[in-house]
């Protein structure tokens, strides 16, 4: 069984404004209690597999998972050879720059990280303090010559647009900024204001001044041009990368390929047969921590997916993959029948301009990609 790992550290230093992630930024458990637990959950995770696995990427995420000592990450990725971690995986940690030092990224590499996800989103310090940030744009550039000084030559960086008050010209100079570092990938994200969060309740009293929807779209139209002007590959709606150097763990998620997540809140899922079975964890840490002191896989919500359910997946995650949707491997994996009246969708929507297809692949037109979320609901 080929899979994914991702290992879910909820811990940050301060919850940003914006974030609804599964974080705190208080908690009863230490690193170390809350690595013991990874540690015993993929001792019962890997005791319960239903064949051996063999993984290909591991991921770790949060939370700030840049606040874990390099030797508990050293301990997790060693434990991560019980799910036949391959030579050559690609194992990544997403950093806070304002946690990171020399020493710090020396030791992750020696642990066996080999890709560094920086979460940057900008480079000007009053965007930074808007969002909630605990960095500042010089230790942003700081820690991604450091990571470089500390041997990865594997570096993504997370930048944001549609920020309160941001304009086309200071997004054009963030993303200028990001390609002068050479990152060898960015993820490209407009701000989504989500609910229960600080920044709905701003929104909602009227007090989060937005960019409005030209301006936004300019902004999202500006990332693909300057971008690949600079010879990245715009390979996922919000992704991009040198050639190569996708994220091999993203695109699994959207390929609808199995991951095993680890960790209160962590996401599963095993596609064995076309269809699927995904799981969530426990969310609350003492939740998770209980179940799994008890010896107890702290599964919490399953579900096995329908084969309409599966097809509906199948088409707005491969579309978000800007290479397209194979249609005659969708037919060889669940049947004509089964995409009948998907395809007439494909039909309507290439008749509209928004879709484009050649022979058996499909694929979002350039102008479209904008509108991908409504698109994708048509599908569903």
């Amino acid at each position: 069984m080929r899979t994914g790992l991702y290992i879910h550290f909820p811990f940050c230093l301060k919850k940003c404004l914006y974030c609804d992630f599964n974080s705190a930024a208080d908690s009863r458990e230490t690193p170390q209690e809350y690595a013991a637990l990874l540690l015993r959950e993929m001792e019962l995770r890997q005791q319960a597999l239903p064949e051996p696995a063999s993984a290909a990427t591991l991921y770790f995420g949060g939370g700030t998972p840049s606040l874990m000592p390099p030797e508990l990450v050293g301990r997790l990725v060693e434990a991560a050879q019980r799910f036949g971690l391959e030579p050559g995986a690609e194992v990544t940690l997403e950093a806070n720059p304002g946690t990171l030092t020399p020493e710090k990224l020396a030791g992750y590499r020696a642990a066996g990280v080999n890709r560094l996800s920086l979460g940057i989103q900008s480079f000007e310090d009053r965007l930074l303090s808007t969002l909630g940030r605990v960095h500042t744009a010089r230790e942003a550039v700081d820690a991604f010559e450091a990571a470089r000084r500390a041997g990865f030559d594997n570096i993504s960086i997370d930048l944001m647009h549609s920020l309160p008050e941001q304009s086309l010209s200071q997004w054009r100079e963030a993303l200028a900024r990001g390609i002068e570092l050479s990152a060898e990938h960015v993820s490209a994200y407009a701000l989504s204001v989500e609910g229960g969060t600080p920044f709905a309740s701003l929104c909602a009293a009227g007090e989060l001044p937005l960019p409005g929807e030209e301006e936004a779209a300019r902004m999202f139209e500006s990332t693909s041009e300057l971008l690949c002007d600079a010879g990245y590959l715009h390979y996922e709606i919000s992704n991009f990368a040198r050639p190569g150097r996708a994220s091999r763990h993203n695109s699994a998620y959207w390929s609808r390929r199995s991951y095993l997540g680890f960790g209160a809140g962590a996401h599963s899922f095993l596609n064995r047969d076309g269809l699927g079975r995904r799981w969530k964890n426990a969310a609350e840490l003492a939740g998770y921590g209980e179940a799994v002191r008890r010896g107890v896989i702290p599964e919490q919500e399953a579900e096995t997916l329908t084969l309409e359910e599966a097809v509906s997946e199948q088409f707005f995650l491969g579309l978000r993959m800007l290479d397209g949707l194979d249609l005659s491997a969708l037919e060889s994996r669940y049947g004509a029948k089964a995409l009948v009246s998907r395809l007439a969708e494909v039909a309507r929507l290439e008749a509209s301009g928004a879709l484009i297809r050649n022979g058996n692949l499909v694929r979002l037109a350039p102008g479209a990609v904008i509108l991908a979320n409504s698109i994708f609901s048509r599908f569903l």
